[in-house]
Protein backbone atom coordinates (compact mmCIF):
# COMPACT_ATOMS: atom_id res chain seq x y z
CA UNK A 1 0.00 0.00 0.00
CA UNK A 2 3.05 2.70 0.52
CA UNK A 3 3.46 2.94 -2.91
CA UNK A 4 0.52 4.19 -3.19
CA UNK A 5 0.71 7.77 -1.43
CA UNK A 6 2.57 10.50 -2.93
CA UNK A 7 4.24 13.25 -1.37
CA UNK A 8 3.79 16.67 -3.24
CA UNK A 9 3.22 20.08 -3.29
CA UNK A 10 -0.54 21.58 -3.60
CA UNK A 11 -2.98 21.75 -5.86
CA UNK A 12 -3.15 18.10 -6.17
CA UNK A 13 -6.23 18.29 -8.44
CA UNK A 14 -4.73 17.44 -11.33
CA UNK A 15 -5.26 17.60 -14.70
CA UNK A 16 -3.71 17.06 -18.20
CA UNK A 17 -2.42 20.42 -18.95
CA UNK A 18 1.31 20.34 -17.96
CA UNK A 19 2.75 23.42 -15.80
CA UNK A 20 5.27 24.26 -18.76
CA UNK A 21 2.05 24.55 -21.61
CA UNK A 22 0.44 26.75 -18.70
CA UNK A 23 3.80 28.82 -18.30
CA UNK A 24 4.02 29.00 -22.52
CA UNK A 25 0.75 30.48 -22.69
CA UNK A 26 1.50 33.09 -19.92
CA UNK A 27 4.87 33.72 -21.52
CA UNK A 28 2.74 34.24 -24.78
CA UNK A 29 -0.12 36.30 -23.26
CA UNK A 30 2.41 39.09 -21.83
CA UNK A 31 3.51 39.69 -25.08
CA UNK A 32 1.71 42.35 -26.34
CA UNK A 33 2.30 44.30 -23.62
CA UNK A 34 6.12 43.62 -23.58
CA UNK A 35 5.97 44.60 -27.24
CA UNK A 36 4.21 47.40 -26.73
CA UNK A 37 6.58 48.42 -23.72
CA UNK A 38 9.45 47.92 -26.43
CA UNK A 39 8.05 49.61 -29.00
CA UNK A 40 6.84 52.42 -26.47
CA UNK A 41 10.27 52.82 -24.63
CA UNK A 42 12.71 51.58 -27.42
CA UNK A 43 15.54 49.04 -27.13
CA UNK A 44 16.35 49.89 -23.32
CA UNK A 45 13.15 48.11 -22.67
CA UNK A 46 13.69 45.24 -24.39
CA UNK A 47 17.05 44.99 -22.25
CA UNK A 48 15.46 45.38 -19.52
CA UNK A 49 13.20 42.19 -20.51
CA UNK A 50 15.92 39.93 -21.43
CA UNK A 51 18.26 41.32 -18.33
CA UNK A 52 15.65 40.20 -16.03
CA UNK A 53 14.73 36.44 -18.14
CA UNK A 54 18.12 35.45 -17.87
CA UNK A 55 19.13 36.34 -14.21
CA UNK A 56 15.74 34.67 -13.41
CA UNK A 57 16.97 31.20 -15.75
CA UNK A 58 20.57 31.32 -14.90
CA UNK A 59 20.08 31.88 -11.12
CA UNK A 60 17.09 28.89 -10.92
CA UNK A 61 19.61 26.89 -12.97
CA UNK A 62 22.41 27.51 -10.31
CA UNK A 63 20.76 27.13 -7.55
CA UNK A 64 19.24 23.62 -8.21
CA UNK A 65 22.52 22.40 -9.39
CA UNK A 66 24.63 22.98 -6.39
CA UNK A 67 21.74 21.89 -4.32
CA UNK A 68 21.85 18.80 -6.50
CA UNK A 69 17.82 19.16 -7.15
CA UNK A 70 16.28 18.48 -10.51
CA UNK A 71 16.37 21.19 -12.90
CA UNK A 72 13.48 22.96 -13.91
CA UNK A 73 14.36 26.03 -15.78
CA UNK A 74 12.10 24.17 -18.77
CA UNK A 75 9.08 24.82 -17.30
CA UNK A 76 8.98 27.91 -18.32
CA UNK A 77 8.20 29.37 -14.40
CA UNK A 78 11.39 31.32 -14.06
CA UNK A 79 10.90 32.97 -17.78
CA UNK A 80 7.25 34.02 -16.28
CA UNK A 81 8.84 35.69 -13.67
CA UNK A 82 11.79 37.25 -15.65
CA UNK A 83 9.80 38.42 -17.85
CA UNK A 84 7.01 39.74 -15.14
CA UNK A 85 10.16 41.60 -13.08
CA UNK A 86 11.37 43.03 -16.42
CA UNK A 87 7.46 44.75 -17.47
CA UNK A 88 7.62 46.19 -13.74
CA UNK A 89 10.23 48.38 -14.28
CA UNK A 90 10.77 52.24 -15.68
CA UNK A 91 12.91 52.09 -18.63
CA UNK A 92 15.44 54.89 -16.80
CA UNK A 93 16.58 52.50 -13.87
CA UNK A 94 20.15 50.85 -14.40
CA UNK A 95 20.11 47.79 -16.06
CA UNK A 96 21.23 45.79 -13.14
CA UNK A 97 18.64 46.52 -10.92
CA UNK A 98 16.45 44.25 -12.96
CA UNK A 99 19.05 41.17 -12.45
CA UNK A 100 19.25 42.13 -8.95
CA UNK A 101 15.78 41.51 -8.65
CA UNK A 102 15.57 38.44 -10.18
CA UNK A 103 18.02 36.89 -7.65
CA UNK A 104 16.06 37.97 -5.14
CA UNK A 105 12.74 36.79 -6.58
CA UNK A 106 14.30 33.06 -7.92
CA UNK A 107 16.29 32.56 -4.90
CA UNK A 108 14.62 34.35 -2.04
CA UNK A 109 11.23 33.87 -2.66
CA UNK A 110 10.98 31.31 -5.00
CA UNK A 111 13.80 28.64 -4.45
CA UNK A 112 14.57 28.65 -0.59
CA UNK A 113 10.52 28.21 -0.02
CA UNK A 114 10.81 25.20 -1.73
CA UNK A 115 10.55 25.77 -5.20
CA UNK A 116 7.70 26.04 -7.89
CA UNK A 117 4.16 25.63 -6.02
CA UNK A 118 5.54 26.63 -2.38
CA UNK A 119 6.63 29.96 -2.62
CA UNK A 120 4.19 32.35 -0.30
CA UNK A 121 4.28 35.55 -2.11
CA UNK A 122 4.10 36.24 -5.97
CA UNK A 123 8.12 36.38 -7.11
CA UNK A 124 7.98 39.13 -9.27
CA UNK A 125 5.95 41.25 -7.14
CA UNK A 126 8.16 40.52 -4.26
CA UNK A 127 10.96 41.38 -6.31
CA UNK A 128 9.83 44.54 -7.15
CA UNK A 129 8.54 46.03 -3.88
CA UNK A 130 11.90 44.41 -2.12
CA UNK A 131 13.83 47.08 -5.58
CA UNK A 132 11.13 50.13 -4.51
CA UNK A 133 12.42 49.78 -0.86
CA UNK A 134 16.14 49.21 -1.53
CA UNK A 135 16.57 51.67 -4.62
CA UNK A 136 13.50 54.05 -4.45
CA UNK A 137 15.15 56.85 -6.37
CA UNK A 138 15.57 54.17 -9.53
CA UNK A 139 12.11 52.42 -9.10
CA UNK A 140 9.97 55.82 -9.06
CA UNK A 141 12.06 57.69 -11.59
CA UNK A 142 9.94 57.51 -15.01
CA UNK A 143 11.73 60.33 -16.87
CA UNK A 144 13.14 59.59 -20.21
CA UNK A 145 13.66 61.37 -23.69
CA UNK A 146 9.75 61.45 -24.48
CA UNK A 147 8.39 62.12 -20.89
CA UNK A 148 9.36 64.37 -18.72
CA UNK A 149 6.12 64.81 -16.75
CA UNK A 150 4.60 63.28 -13.75
CA UNK A 151 3.12 60.15 -14.14
CA UNK A 152 -1.35 60.12 -14.76
CA UNK A 153 -1.60 58.20 -11.25
CA UNK A 154 0.56 60.80 -9.52
CA UNK A 155 -1.40 63.78 -11.34
CA UNK A 156 -4.17 62.78 -10.20
CA UNK A 157 -3.16 62.53 -6.56
CA UNK A 158 -2.26 65.87 -6.76
CA UNK A 159 -5.65 67.10 -8.10
CA UNK A 160 -4.66 67.64 -11.91
CA UNK A 161 -6.64 66.29 -14.68
CA UNK A 162 -5.21 63.40 -17.32
CA UNK A 163 -5.83 62.60 -20.58
CA UNK A 164 -7.59 58.81 -20.09
CA UNK A 165 -7.10 58.25 -23.66
CA UNK A 166 -3.79 58.23 -23.06
CA UNK A 167 -3.65 56.08 -20.26
CA UNK A 168 -6.09 53.31 -22.01
CA UNK A 169 -3.80 53.46 -25.33
CA UNK A 170 -0.79 53.29 -23.67
CA UNK A 171 0.85 56.69 -24.92
CA UNK A 172 1.81 57.43 -21.05
CA UNK A 173 5.01 57.53 -18.53
CA UNK A 174 5.04 54.29 -16.69
CA UNK A 175 6.90 51.08 -16.17
CA UNK A 176 7.55 49.08 -19.07
CA UNK A 177 4.47 46.63 -19.35
CA UNK A 178 1.87 48.20 -17.49
CA UNK A 179 1.02 51.72 -19.96
CA UNK A 180 -1.06 49.76 -22.12
CA UNK A 181 -4.71 48.48 -21.00
CA UNK A 182 -5.63 47.43 -24.21
CA UNK A 183 -2.30 45.48 -24.99
CA UNK A 184 -2.81 43.50 -21.46
CA UNK A 185 -6.39 43.23 -21.77
CA UNK A 186 -5.45 41.59 -25.02
CA UNK A 187 -3.07 39.17 -23.71
CA UNK A 188 -6.13 38.20 -20.86
CA UNK A 189 -8.62 37.11 -23.07
CA UNK A 190 -5.65 35.04 -24.82
CA UNK A 191 -5.95 33.33 -21.10
CA UNK A 192 -9.32 33.67 -20.42
CA UNK A 193 -9.83 31.97 -24.05
CA UNK A 194 -7.40 29.03 -23.32
CA UNK A 195 -8.51 28.27 -20.17
CA UNK A 196 -5.57 28.87 -18.02
CA UNK A 197 -7.65 31.56 -15.83
CA UNK A 198 -11.05 32.70 -14.79
CA UNK A 199 -12.56 35.85 -14.41
CA UNK A 200 -13.90 35.54 -10.82
CA UNK A 201 -10.65 37.34 -8.96
CA UNK A 202 -9.66 40.12 -11.58
CA UNK A 203 -13.38 41.16 -12.20
CA UNK A 204 -14.01 40.86 -8.20
CA UNK A 205 -10.74 42.78 -7.82
CA UNK A 206 -11.54 45.74 -10.83
CA UNK A 207 -15.38 45.93 -9.34
CA UNK A 208 -14.06 46.44 -5.86
CA UNK A 209 -11.59 48.87 -6.49
CA UNK A 210 -13.90 50.84 -8.49
CA UNK A 211 -16.84 51.07 -5.66
CA UNK A 212 -13.62 51.66 -2.92
CA UNK A 213 -12.67 54.73 -5.27
CA UNK A 214 -16.16 55.93 -5.98
CA UNK A 215 -17.04 56.20 -2.61
CA UNK A 216 -13.37 57.59 -1.23
CA UNK A 217 -11.90 58.38 -4.39
CA UNK A 218 -11.92 62.07 -4.47
CA UNK A 219 -11.82 62.82 -0.54
CA UNK A 220 -14.99 62.16 0.36
CA UNK A 221 -18.38 59.77 0.09
CA UNK A 222 -20.51 60.45 -3.02
CA UNK A 223 -17.54 62.46 -4.59
CA UNK A 224 -16.12 60.41 -6.89
CA UNK A 225 -18.08 58.70 -8.98
CA UNK A 226 -16.95 60.45 -12.18
CA UNK A 227 -16.45 57.64 -14.89
CA UNK A 228 -13.23 59.90 -16.26
CA UNK A 229 -11.71 59.82 -12.95
CA UNK A 230 -12.57 55.91 -12.29
CA UNK A 231 -11.46 55.12 -15.80
CA UNK A 232 -8.01 57.10 -14.98
CA UNK A 233 -7.59 54.79 -12.13
CA UNK A 234 -8.93 51.60 -13.66
CA UNK A 235 -6.33 51.90 -16.69
CA UNK A 236 -3.19 53.41 -14.18
CA UNK A 237 -0.19 52.11 -12.38
CA UNK A 238 -0.01 48.80 -12.59
CA UNK A 239 -3.71 47.57 -11.91
CA UNK A 240 -4.62 46.03 -15.13
CA UNK A 241 -0.97 43.77 -15.21
CA UNK A 242 -1.61 42.86 -11.59
CA UNK A 243 -5.30 41.85 -11.61
CA UNK A 244 -4.90 39.59 -14.49
CA UNK A 245 -1.57 38.25 -14.76
CA UNK A 246 -0.33 38.38 -10.60
CA UNK A 247 -3.24 37.91 -8.51
CA UNK A 248 -4.77 34.95 -10.26
CA UNK A 249 -1.38 33.30 -9.76
CA UNK A 250 -1.49 29.65 -9.06
CA UNK A 251 0.38 29.66 -6.49
CA UNK A 252 -0.49 32.40 -4.08
CA UNK A 253 -3.92 33.06 -4.74
CA UNK A 254 -6.78 30.86 -3.10
CA UNK A 255 -8.21 27.63 -4.66
CA UNK A 256 -11.77 27.38 -3.21
CA UNK A 257 -14.30 29.75 -4.92
CA UNK A 258 -15.59 31.70 -2.12
CA UNK A 259 -11.81 32.67 -1.38
CA UNK A 260 -11.10 33.82 -4.76
CA UNK A 261 -14.26 36.32 -4.05
CA UNK A 262 -12.80 36.92 -0.58
CA UNK A 263 -9.24 37.38 -2.22
CA UNK A 264 -10.47 39.80 -4.95
CA UNK A 265 -12.51 41.70 -2.77
CA UNK A 266 -9.44 42.35 -0.22
CA UNK A 267 -7.17 43.18 -3.39
CA UNK A 268 -9.66 45.72 -4.57
CA UNK A 269 -10.17 47.42 -0.99
CA UNK A 270 -6.02 47.62 -0.23
CA UNK A 271 -5.13 48.90 -3.35
CA UNK A 272 -7.78 51.78 -2.69
CA UNK A 273 -6.26 52.41 0.38
CA UNK A 274 -3.20 52.32 -0.68
CA UNK A 275 -4.16 54.65 -3.38
CA UNK A 276 -6.13 56.99 -1.55
CA UNK A 277 -4.30 57.65 1.90
CA UNK A 278 -1.09 56.25 1.27
CA UNK A 279 1.77 58.41 0.30
CA UNK A 280 2.08 57.07 -3.20
CA UNK A 281 -0.48 57.26 -6.03
CA UNK A 282 0.13 53.39 -6.61
CA UNK A 283 -0.62 50.75 -4.39
CA UNK A 284 -1.19 47.32 -6.43
CA UNK A 285 1.96 45.65 -5.55
CA UNK A 286 1.65 46.02 -1.62
CA UNK A 287 -1.49 44.67 -1.58
CA UNK A 288 -1.15 41.69 -4.17
CA UNK A 289 1.59 40.38 -1.76
CA UNK A 290 -0.06 41.03 1.65
CA UNK A 291 -2.92 39.30 0.37
CA UNK A 292 -0.82 36.87 -0.76
CA UNK A 293 -0.25 36.86 2.73
CA UNK A 294 -3.41 35.97 3.97
CA UNK A 295 -4.27 33.36 1.39
CA UNK A 296 -3.75 29.95 3.97
CA UNK A 297 -6.47 31.77 6.33
CA UNK A 298 -8.68 33.02 3.64
CA UNK A 299 -8.81 29.29 2.10
CA UNK A 300 -8.75 27.64 5.62
CA UNK A 301 -12.27 29.27 6.52
CA UNK A 302 -13.63 28.38 3.18
CA UNK A 303 -12.99 24.94 2.44
CA UNK A 304 -16.30 23.24 1.75
CA UNK A 305 -18.21 21.00 4.46
CA UNK A 306 -17.40 17.53 4.24
CA UNK A 307 -20.70 15.51 2.68
CA UNK A 308 -21.06 12.93 5.63
CA UNK A 309 -20.75 13.14 9.58
CA UNK A 310 -19.51 16.56 10.58
CA UNK A 311 -20.98 18.20 7.25
CA UNK A 312 -24.17 20.12 5.83
CA UNK A 313 -27.38 17.41 5.16
CA UNK A 314 -28.09 17.84 1.60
Amino acid sequence: MSELYHVSASPHDRAGVRTTHIMQMVVVALLPAAAYGIFHFGYRAALHILITIAASVITEYLYEYFMHKPITVTDFSAVVTGLLLGMNLPVAAPLWIGALGAVFAILVVKQLFGGLGQNFMNPALAARCFLVISFAGYMTNFTTDTYTTATPLAMLKAGESVDTFSMITGNIPGAIGETSAIAILIGAAFLILMGVITIRIPITYLVTFLIFMGLFGKGGIGQGFDVHFLAAHLAGGGLMLGAWFMATDYVTSPITKAGQIIYGVLLGILTGIFRVFGSSAEGVSYAIIISNLLVPLIERITVPKPFGKGGERR
